[in-house]
């Protein structure tokens, strides 16, 4: 039997302005795994974004998605939605 996988992904997330929304779905989208990346603006201040993320995966690794995202600034705030299948 196979090990259930992370297919979506719904998360509220913090970020910096820069990098601009599509350059940063553009930056998700290269972690192993991503095969859609839907970025939606929810709220802007001086400095941040609030931003929802939908992810379509073959199979993805949370912590390595907080990683990588963190590398642009960005912080998830929470997990709205995951969807798992085997």
């Amino acid at each position: 039997m196979s090990e259930p996988e992370i297919k979506t992904l719904v998360l509220d997330v913090l970020k910096p302005h820069s990098p601009p929304l599509p350059e940063f779905a553009r930056y998700v989208s290269e972690l192993e795994g991503v095969m859609k990346v839907d970025v939606s603006l929810v709220e802007m201040d001086e400095r941040t974004e609030s931003i929802k993320i939908v992810l379509n995966c073959s199979s993805i690794n949370y912590d390595d998605l907080k990683e990588h995202i963190g590398k642009q600034g960005a912080v998830i705030h929470s997990v709205d939605q995951v969807v798992v299948e085997k």
